[in-house]
């Protein structure tokens, strides 16, 4: 089993084969068609037996990628979730909770466990404060979430684009400045569907969210007629937040040696907005999305100092941090990765949910209530 740096160094590589078509990506060829094949099989079974989806009595917005990894996913259901809150909703949210252990299902408690609910479930639970049911059944966790909350009216799912069991009523694909790679599937390329969709259907996303670093894409993104595309700024939070409950300004650290740590899905963004922020790592430390706390140990033990991480990291080497006997060593910061959206956007999520409400949306690329 390769190491978690390794490891690491190879999600890179991959990355990067998956942004052209180079010999790497052709030689993945045969397996994409073969993903794609059982690909289409599956969302066609869905398409043809309305039964094999499960409506819930409230509405559902599925936030999800069609390009692997690093998205932006968990940012957007973040400030989703906020928006509801600011509109007077309700919601509550359901994931698989990726990388976790086990696979049962499981209501997150106030002060969750990464390693029992996983890192981004524990990460919105932190950040939102509402309530979180994770579960590789996403249909069974959300009925699990409504009946020990009944009071919530709208219930969003964390990377549920590809999830068909569980029926949607809003869907949004979010993609970032790669657009869509070299265009082809896993494993040859980053796409987890084809895109564009040769047809939209009622598993088709509703809205499309293209976030970037920089003011405009980077790379070109196909627009689909009928799926609005709007675009969305990401950038680090100007507050470290640090283990040990203070805070202090980002800016304050442009002279101090730090070491920058992220096990995400491309630590190469989280280290380029430090820079972009004046801040120059003296040391980098690349980790698999997902890393458990025993690899961040290992991964920090030669080193001493400021170590700065994402909020996701946190979630895991803060309580890492405050147990362990030796914490002097590290001054251990975390960084919101904030995002900027444009209203437009949430203007079009309120209108489609407003329609939800009254029933109104009944097209293949809407739904009929149930």
């Amino acid at each position: 089993m390769p190491s978690p740096r390794r490891a690491a160094r190879w999600s890179a590589l991959w990355r990067l084969a998956s942004e052209r078509r180079g010999a790497l990506a052709h030689a993945l060829l045969p397996l994409a068609w073969l993903y794609g094949r059982l690909a289409r099989q599956r969302r066609a079974a869905f398409l043809s037996d309305a039964t094999r989806t499960s409506r819930l009595p409230v509405p559902v917005i599925v936030v999800g990628n069609v390009i692997a990894g690093g998205a932006g996913k968990t940012p957007t259901a973040i400030a989703l979730i906020r928006h509801l809150l600011s509109r007077g909703h309700r919601p509550g949210l359901v994931s698989r909770g990726y990388g976790r252990r086990g696979d049962d299902v499981l209501l997150l408690p106030q002060v969750p466990d990464p390693v029992l609910h996983g890192d981004e479930p524990s990460l919105i639970r932190q950040a939102t404060g509402v309530p979180v049911c994770v579960g590789a059944d996403r249909v069974a966790a959300a009925r699990m979430l409504l009946e020990r909350h009944p009071d919530i009216s709208v219930l969003v799912c964390d990377d549920g684009l590809q999830h068909y069991a569980l029926g949607r009523d809003i869907a949004i694909a979010v993609f970032d400045d790669r657009g869509v790679g070299n265009g082809w599937l896993l494993p040859a390329g980053p796409l987890r569907e084809p895109w564009p969709p040769g047809a939209i259907d009622r598993l088709s996303p509703h809205l499309l969210l293209r976030q970037g670093r920089g003011p405009g894409p980077a790379r070109p993104l196909p627009e689909v007629p009928g799926i609005p595309l709007f675009h969305a700024r990401r950038r680090l939070g100007d507050t470290v937040h640090w283990a040990d409950g203070s805070t202090s300004p980002l800016a304050s650290l442009d002279t101090t040696p730090v070491t920058a740590l992220a096990g995400i899905a491309r630590p190469e963004v989280f280290f380029d907005m430090l820079r972009e922020q004046g801040i120059q790592p003296s040391g980098l430390i690349a980790l698999p999305d997902h890393a458990r706390a025993d690899v961040f140990e290992e991964a920090l033990s030669a080193v001493e100092g400021t170590v700065l991480c994402t909020e996701k990291d946190a979630v895991k080497l803060f309580p890492w941090w405050q147990a362990h006997p030796r914490r002097d060593r590290w001054r251990m910061g975390a960084i919101a990765l904030v995002t900027d959206i444009d209203p437009r956007f949430f203007e079009a999520l309120d209108t489609r949910l407003a329609a939800c409400a009254a029933g109104a949306l009944s097209s293949d690329h809407g739904h009929q209530t149930a």
